[in-house]
């Protein structure tokens, strides 16, 4: 018994910790709660994965138990033969590396197919034009340009339901990541480069978005909402925007481009006009250039947050 108790020890502490978690209400977890076609496909993924792993690993124990209770020394048994000339067994070695080969198989071939099908948009929607947003990360804020709509919105992001939305994802500076958790994974962004992303909302409601990489000292404040509407409440929103949010002027944007966080901003037309991100990666030190501000090393003991807040302190006062 003490080899059996020795041998299941790791799986009891496995189920104990899994039910920490469960119990914890780690359970609660956005990317197993899909709201669109993509996350969804994900979610599929992942659970096969995590399914297909732990068969495996039950598996193991199981045989381990097995080998340890059949094979344990016991008084009642002599000891056993020991032949080193041995050679090994064909059959057996046959098996343990066709095994592997079918694991990695069984794993690769639903991961490829999901990734290329998540290239493009949502079969069920695919009969509709997409709405593209330009999607720009900024030391710490987030930039959503509509270009057909022309609307320009800082940290929230409005879309219509049932709709595919192709997100071409950029950054003024530092290397991002555009992760909203209920509707897909996450993409890079990074400055000089434009990556393309489809996703799609199902179903009315509310969403967090963030930057899921780590940009300095203002990452944990890099986030945004995504507001999943119906058609007609977003075509009110567009009319609405057009007529009363002010336009984006060049000097507007290069304030945009200081390394702080920044409130939730409309504007009825975009930056597009006179930067394009993609294509040139030094717009923002550009930017706070010919604003005069001067950066802080990522090594110095000087808050950047505290920078740019002195920085347009000065600004006010002159």
């Amino acid at each position: 018994m003490i080899f059996l108790f020795r041998a299941i020890k790791p799986m009891l502490l496995l189920a104990m910790l899994v039910s920490v978690f469960v119990l914890g209400g780690c359970s609660n977890i956005a990317v197993l709660d899909p709201k669109g076609p993509v996350a969804a496909q994900q979610k599929d993924l992942i659970l096969l994965s995590i399914g297909f792993m732990l068969f495996i690993v039950g598996a193991v124990f199981v045989l381990f138990t097995i080998i340890l209770v059949k094979y344990r020394e016991r008084k009642d048994v002599g000891n056993a033969s020991y032949n080193p000339e041995i050679h090994g067994n064909t059959l057996l070695e046959v098996v343990w590396t066709v095994i592997p080969i079918l694991i990695v198989a069984a794993l690769s071939i639903p991961t490829v197919k999901t990734i290329y099908s998540l290239e493009e948009a949502p079969q069920a929607t695919s009969h509709k034009d997409p709405l593209v947003v330009y999607a720009t990360a900024v030391d710490w804020k987030w930039i959503f340009s509509y270009p057909e709509e022309n609307i320009e919105t800082v940290n929230y992001l409005n879309i219509p339901k049932d709709q595919p939305v192709l997100f071409k994802i950029t950054s003024a500076d530092t290397m991002a990541s555009l992760w909203i958790p209920q509707l897909g994974g996450e993409k890079y962004a990074m400055a000089g480069m434009e990556m393309e992303q489809y996703l799609q909302a199902d179903e009315v409601g509310t969403y967090q978005g963030r930057n899921a990489n780590f940009t300095g000292e203002g990452f944990a404040q890099q986030k945004f909402k995504v507001n999943a509407m119906t058609q007609s409440d977003y075509d009110k929103w567009v009319n609405k925007t057009k007529k009363e949010a002010p336009k984006l002027t060049k000097k507007t944007y290069d304030y945009l481009m200081l390394p702080d966080a920044a409130d939730v901003q409309t504007f009825s037309s975009t930056h597009l006009s006179f930067a394009k991100h993609g294509e040139d990666s030094e717009y923002a030190l550009q930017a706070r250039k010919r604003l005069g501000y001067q950066a802080v090393s990522p090594h110095s003991k000087t808050d950047p947050f505290e920078n740019v807040k002195n920085y347009k302190r000065k600004l006010e006062t002159e």
